[in-house]
């Protein structure tokens, strides 16, 4: 085959593999994958290597917090209609929140501070979000008007 043959070969390959790639790559780094959780039961029920993060059990309208990371250890259950709006709610004495579920259809801030001071650190979660693994561990939250 001529040089300039297999060059052309070569690159039209690359191009119409792209596409694939980047979606591998995607879905790696998302952890997504094409097989269903029945073909894989020793990754997803374990929570082995490469398997996502099984999502926490959270019900519309709630905030859920959970004290590990993962959606594991306890969890708490703050419902919007239970929240002042705008309003530092802090977290119980001696908990703090790993992983969290906004489903509140409204943002929600968590703060590192007990206080919800800025000037620790803290993050605005948009609504339907599911955090597995938060920078900082949770103190106190606000919920928004939209």
């Amino acid at each position: 085959m001529s040089r300039r043959l297999s060059t052309r070969l070569s690159s039209r390959v690359s191009a119409a593999l792209a596409p694939l790639a980047a979606a591998a790559l995607a879905a790696t780094v998302l952890g997504v994958t094409a097989e269903p959780a029945q073909a894989r039961p020793d990754r997803a029920a374990a929570g082995g290597a490469g398997a996502a993060p099984r999502l926490g059990e959270c019900g519309a309208g709630e905030l859920c917090l959970w004290e590990r990371g993962g959606f594991r250890g306890a969890r708490h259950v703050y419902e919007l209609s239970r929240i002042d709006i705008e309003s530092c709610e802090p977290l119980p004495a001696g908990v703090t929140a790993a992983s969290l579920a906004n489903r509140t259809g409204r943002p929600v801030t968590v703060y590192q501070s007990r206080e919800c001071a800025e000037t620790a650190e803290f993050r605005t979660h948009p609504t339907g979000s599911w955090t597995p693994e938060t920078a900082y561990h949770g103190r106190a939250f606000k919920v928004w008007e939209n």
